[in-house]
């Protein structure tokens, strides 16, 4: 996938609540759809450039993977991560080494 992020200017920016509604659409059907699939069938219509920034972003921050046949997950579960971290016999071994 071209990442639309790399450009130094964007033509159009999503608002807030147009990225807050990909992402739960994006929840909802989890690994169900491609970009394009996707794109057709969110409840709210958007040009298809917006919506490549939204998932670029998510992409890099993420939230989201594409599968090897190109569909859409959904990967980031802060609360599902925290509470394994905080088990005994799972532990972090990122930070300084000594």
């Amino acid at each position: 996938m071209k990442l639309m992020m790399e450009k130094k200017t964007l033509a159009r920016s999503p608002r807030l609540d147009t990225v807050l509604m990909v992402e739960k659409f994006i929840q909802e059907r989890d690994g169900e759809y491609k970009k394009k699939q996707l794109w057709g069938r969110l409840p709210k219509k958007m040009m298809y450039q917006t919506y490549s920034t939204i998932i670029d972003y998510l992409l890099i921050s993420g939230k989201i993977s594409v599968d090897s046949e190109g569909k859409i997950g959904w990967i980031f579960y802060p609360e599902e991560a925290k509470k394994r971290l905080e088990k005994a016999h799972l532990t972090w071994r990122g930070g300084k080494k000594k």
